[in-house]
């Protein structure tokens, strides 16, 4: 009997991590006007705010589990 927990979906969060990824790649390059750059700012924020929420549900989803070796009493 091994103590794995099931396998958690990322992939929303892997998206999100590397759409921020990008985004701070092209601030530092310093390629962008000020108001591109001010509109790349407040779409990272946006895309901060959605992967805040993926992690609050990926919380709760994992909350609802019971930890491995825990078993329901009867």
């Amino acid at each position: 009997m091994t103590d794995q927990q099931p396998a958690i979906d990322t992939t929303t969060l892997d998206t999100l991590v590397d759409q921020l990824g990008r985004a701070a790649e092209q601030l530092r390059s310093g390629d962008l006007s000020t108001d591109a750059a001010a509109t790349l700012v407040e779409d990272c924020a946006a895309l901060a705010n959605q992967a805040s929420a993926e992690l609050e549900r990926m919380t709760r989803a994992a909350a609802i589990e019971p930890a491995p070796g825990q078993d329901t009493l009867l």
